[in-house]
């Protein structure tokens, strides 16, 4: 049978359509290969990514990890005395458990060891407020009274004290106290704190600090 003209130009037109698709296929199949994932919108039907090899297999998304609950720690810190306060500070010297706390705004800053008066020089209980501050200086008893050279008296060096009383007391580096600090009632009536502490308190707290005093056997402070 005898091909006329027309079908052969019918037929170069079909393979040439053909080559055509088949060019056009084989430069999307690169594109499809580096796609990059098709982000899924809630409300619209998912659509599905054609299996092209070389495309990668999306990994299916972690779960969220439950944040496991972390314990409250345990209070151990006393109760902020209700004392009124100008600078913010207040202090709380409690002879149960032989320590100061420090707050400040209303946060505990600082807790240290102490050692006030002992049973026959006991620091009175009340609020104290701070005053003037010595880098150094002689504590002396004949300043209130107890001969140095008596059995009871004495004249000592001490750093970084500042007073509580005008009196006599003293919140002071005490270096030779710091076995009993924490312990037991080894002063003459002031707060002893190491020579650490007493420079911390020198060096932080202003004047006019309320320090209340609780639980000596020293009565009440008169406010002098």
């Amino acid at each position: 049978m005898l091909t006329t003209k027309p079908s052969r130009r019918s037929f170069a037109r079909r393979l040439t359509a053909v080559l055509i698709g088949v060019i056009a296929m084989a430069l999307a199949l690169p594109g499809l290969a580096n796609a990059a994932p098709v982000t899924v919108i809630p409300g619209l039907p998912p659509v599905e990514i054609p299996n092209v090899p070389g495309l990668p297999t999306p990994k299916p998304s972690p779960k969220p990890s439950t944040p496991k609950s972390t314990p409250k720690p345990t209070p151990t810190d006393p109760a902020m005395p209700k004392a009124k306060t100008s600078t913010g500070w207040i202090a709380l010297a409690d002879d149960a458990t032989h320590k100061i706390t420090w707050w400040h705004n209303g946060e505990v800053v600082k807790t240290m060891p102490i050692s006030m008066g002992t049973d026959k020089h006991p620091t009175p209980n009340g609020v104290y407020h701070t005053k003037e501050k010595y880098r150094d200086m002689y504590m002396d008893s004949s300043t209130y009274g107890v001969p140095v050279d008596s059995a009871e008296g004495y004249r000592t060096y001490v750093e970084y004290a500042t007073r509580m009383s005008w009196d006599g007391i003293f919140i002071h580096a005490a270096p030779w106290s710091v076995a009993q600090q924490g312990r037991s009632n080894a002063s003459h009536g002031c707060i002893n704190v190491s020579t650490e502490n007493g420079a911390w308190v020198f060096n932080n707290i202003p004047r006019d600090t309320p320090i209340v005093v609780r639980g000596t056997i020293g009565g009440h402070y008169n406010g002098n």
